[in-house]
């Protein structure tokens, strides 16, 4: 599966990786497992790993991505949202996603580097995560 998650209920923080070709339907199913697992608490931080994706959304794709992600306040109170893709092209629709869904994160920001996404997620916490 090209989408895996895996969350860390200690920092409150959900690693999503993606890799290969993603389609649409396949992030609407991400989501759809996401409104499924019973372990997600309440809220969480997001660190989005889109270094080995080789597809690009489209602009009405990366919005309706976005009024997705704004559905599932229901059930998540998202923190903050940490980018990561090393390929420019992708890098701008991240930039472009960040518009979309500014207004379901508390902030929101995209990183050609996991090791700088890791970085500030952690200076928004303070040393341990807290």
């Amino acid at each position: 599966m090209p989408i895996k998650y895996n969350i860390d209920h200690e920092r409150g923080l959900i690693r999503t990786v993606c890799s290969g070709y993603v389609t649409f339907a396949e992030v609407l199913e991400h989501f759809v497992n996401l409104r499924a697992d019973a372990s997600i608490p309440d809220g969480l931080d997001v660190l989005l790993d889109l270094s080995e994706v080789t597809s690009v959304p489209g602009t009405e794709q990366l919005r309706n991505v976005a009024a997705e992600t704004g559905k599932l306040r229901t059930i998540i109170r998202w923190g903050l949202l940490a980018i990561v893709s090393s390929q420019p092209l992708l890098f701008a629709m991240g930039r472009m996603f960040e518009a979309f869904a500014e207004a379901y994160f508390e902030e929101i920001r995209v990183f050609y580097s996991l090791e700088d996404a890791e970085a500030w997620l952690g200076s928004k916490h303070g040393p341990a995560g807290s």
